[in-house]
């Protein structure tokens, strides 16, 4: 199972509670998490970061899946469940958007280590 994972940029660079992609990294290697459904080993082809605004996110998106094909997105666990949520987009739209547009499923979530 080839993914790639969207982490919240803000989250990821600033250390708003997340060290860093170890975890979502982890989570795939060890298949916990939101990995633990894949019945095949888990391939992480590619790490995004989504910067406020989000504007750049699906070309960003789009440029990885020119150059590398995946089967599933995976919106990190500080993308997919933060508090405060995220000033400028809703989640779930923003799921269903990049569903639409590259066909593949989009899990929200990555790992439970906290």
């Amino acid at each position: 199972m080839k993914v790639l994972i969207v982490a919240c940029g803000n989250y990821s660079s600033q250390g708003y509670g997340c060290p860093g992609e170890w975890k979502c990294l982890t989570a795939a290697a060890k298949k916990d998490g939101e990995f633990a459904q894949y019945e095949d080993n888990v391939q992480v082809i590619g790490f995004l970061e989504c910067e406020c605004n989000g504007r750049q996110l699906i070309p960003n998106i789009g440029c990885v899946k020119k150059n590398s094909d995946f089967d599933a997105i995976h919106f990190s666990t500080c993308m997919a469940k933060p508090w405060p949520n995220c000033p400028y987009m809703d989640i779930d739209e923003l799921a269903g958007k990049v569903e639409e547009k590259f066909g593949v499923k989009v899990i929200k979530g990555t790992h439970n280590y906290g």
